[in-house]
């Protein structure tokens, strides 16, 4: 029941590790993964408080961190599409330009 604690929990530490390091602050990129951690963070409070569980803690404490996990995983992995696209289509628009 506590699956959204790790989308949360990297979130956060995104948000504050990228206010730190001054080549990040300004990152498109990093934003766009802190606003996607935080987007599954904030689904997975939603649901859980739709349901009533958000502070329950389930009898297999271990298998709802590891479904937290698979979301940030599934989060980062979609982000890390975006950011190969992205890549892409900068590379094929700068071809294009040449």
């Amino acid at each position: 029941m506590v699956c959204y604690a790790v989308p949360t929990t990297a979130a956060f530490i995104l948000h504050f590790v990228r206010g730190k390091k001054p080549s990040w602050r300004d990152s498109q990129r990093y934003k766009s993964l802190n606003l996607l951690l935080f987007g599954g963070a904030i689904f997975g409070i939603i649901d859980h408080l739709w349901n009533g569980e958000l502070f329950l803690v389930g009898p297999n404490i271990l298998s709802d961190l590891t479904l937290g996990f698979a979301i940030t995983l599934a989060i980062m992995g979609v982000w890390g599409v975006m950011v190969y696209l992205e890549e892409i289509s900068q590379k094929s628009t700068s071809k294009a330009a040449n």
